[in-house]
């Protein structure tokens, strides 16, 4: 098919229309809604609950919802919430042990397979889902029940046509436009009445038709171009060059004590990032020890009981479970994946408490480098 033949112009109703038939389709539909304070991805049923009017306000520890235009629905970028909690739940039972009389049986986890379709996913977003792909569907060390969930998923990207102020994917190629891998992409056009819908794929293609929209033409290819090349121009942040090689160069560099003075080392940066994926095992037994189970739960590297082997801790510092953080998801991470943990979303700067920014810190590193300070 040609561009256009795999594009059409939705409203409203066909918005609401698509969302519909993926649930008719017997997926759940999880997508971005005004929760409080905040955008939260949870359960939709209709594109009437999307957060239409919302718009945010970011930098470096600073979250605030404001007005948007009244028509749009999209306005807002990313929140606290990242889709990986839906394809990597934040607790997962592994196995249950049962007693019998001739010893304990075992049983699997839950192998109950749900079908997502994640709605307004952001094009760093993709991103990080492609990450995680890397991390747990990689051959022999694959992870069954994030390979089935992912498979099974739907994905719906929304284009970002602006930016909020932590954003740095420019920099690290990951938006504001996805360039594939989804099954539909959505740009809003205007004042939010219209929207361009593209189809990538067989799944993609098929739903297409259940949104009733009209062909879209060139005029509305420019406008969606021009969407997010506003989007751009709006982002002011941006990551160091060859940052891999430099964090590599500065490993002792006195930088890591400097940013530990200001970490509080609450986790908030690990548990908002879309690709982190530090876990912890906990055993529990009932009462009687008859029945054990084993849980996988979120943990992180922020921790100080994360690196804890007989005898104790092996990162008692601050400063260096800052610099393995650091350090792995933007160096490290490329020699075990081949690509950077970090994706540009800026929600690690956003929801710091005290603010610490990844890309500032990157950059006083390289600064401080080439004065010949480390």
């Amino acid at each position: 098919m040609s561009e256009i033949q795999d594009t059409v112009v939705i409203g409203r109703d066909g918005l609401n229309a698509l969302i519909a038939a993926l649930r008719a389709d017997g997926y759940q539909v999880i997508g971005p809604r005004r929760a409080g304070a905040a955008i939260v991805l949870e359960p939709l049923e209709s594109g009437d609950e999307l957060p239409a009017g919302c718009s945010d306000e970011q930098d470096g520890g600073r979250y605030r919802l404001v007005e948007g235009e009244a028509g749009r629905l999209f306005d807002y970028v990313v929140g606290p919430h990242a889709w990986k909690r839906w394809l990597y739940p934040p607790e997962q039972r592994l196995f249950r042990a049962r007693r019998g009389d001739g010893g304990f049986t075992v049983e699997a986890g839950d192998g109950t397979v749900p079908r997502y379709a994640l709605f307004g996913v952001r094009s760093c977003d993709l991103a990080a889902i492609r990450v995680q792909d890397r991390v747990f569907d990689n051959g022999d060390f694959a992870d069954p029940g994030y390979v089935a969930r992912r498979s099974a998923a739907f994905i719906v990207v929304v284009n970002c046509a602006r930016a909020a102020g932590t954003c740095f994917c420019t920099s690290m190629g990951t938006g504001p436009r996805a360039d594939g891998g989804y099954d539909l992409a959505l740009t809003e056009l205007g004042d939010g009445g219209e929207f361009l819908l593209e189809a990538d794929g067989d799944r993609g293609c098929a739903a297409l038709a259940a949104a009733s929209g009209r062909p879209a033409g060139p005029v509305d290819l420019d406008a969606a171009r021009a969407a997010t090349e506003r989007a751009v121009g709006q982002i002011k942040r941006s990551m160091v060059p060859d940052v891999e090689q430099l964090l590599k160069r500065n490993l002792e560099s006195p930088h890591w004590e400097r940013v530990a003075q200001r970490c509080l080392g609450c986790t908030n940066c690990t548990m908002v990032c879309p690709t982190c994926f530090c876990t912890t095992m906990v055993d529990t037994t009932d009462l009687s020890g008859d029945t054990a189970e084993r849980w996988r739960k979120w943990d992180s590297c922020f921790g100080l009981d994360f690196s804890y082997i007989h005898g104790g801790s092996i990162r008692r510092e601050t400063a260096s479970r800052y610099r393995q953080w650091m350090t792995h998801k933007l160096s490290h991470w490329h020699d075990q994946f081949g690509v950077s943990g970090c994706v540009g979303c800026g929600r690690c700067i956003a929801w710091c408490p005290v603010g610490i920014d990844i890309t500032e810190e990157a950059r006083a590193i390289a600064d401080a480098g080439s004065e010949g300070r480390t």
